[in-house]
């Protein structure tokens, strides 16, 4: 994936965390935060110890990169999206994983213009970054 396209910092899983919408699927919890550029959608994951081991978390880690990177028509640009991981992926292939968040495309459209309705608001002081 490219430097722009993932969320990278701390601040940012957190203010996406504590500000955005969440929709839940099966095996994830996507929450989605709009900000105030119109850049590309950004991605950031989350796999806690508790859905397995390093080899376990890596995996879904992938599947959720290849699922995000192969469908952008999910996530429009000036989006940032915190994917958790709820289950291991045990067998799950990319393509399963997209067709599960193909599923959930009606809610996940509604909570993004929730989250950029929010944000306009705001006047896109919500989506900015804090300065460490």
């Amino acid at each position: 994936m490219i430097r722009n396209t993932r969320v990278r910092k701390r601040a940012e899983f957190e203010r996406i965390q504590q500000g955005g919408a969440r929709v839940t699927t099966r095996s994830f919890v996507l929450v989605v935060a709009a900000r105030a550029d119109r850049g590309p959608a950004r991605l950031g994951i989350t796999a806690s110890r508790k859905i397995g081991g390093a080899v376990t978390r890596n995996r879904a880690k992938r599947l959720v990169r290849e699922a995000f990177r192969a469908h952008p028509e999910l996530f429009p640009p000036g989006i940032d999206i915190v994917v958790i991981c709820r289950k291991p992926p045990g067998v799950m292939k990319a393509a399963e994983v997209a067709a599960e968040w193909q599923a959930a495309r009606k809610h996940l459209a509604r909570r993004i213009e929730e989250a950029r309705a929010a944000c306009e608001m705001s006047g896109g002081t919500q989506v900015e970054p804090k300065a460490p």
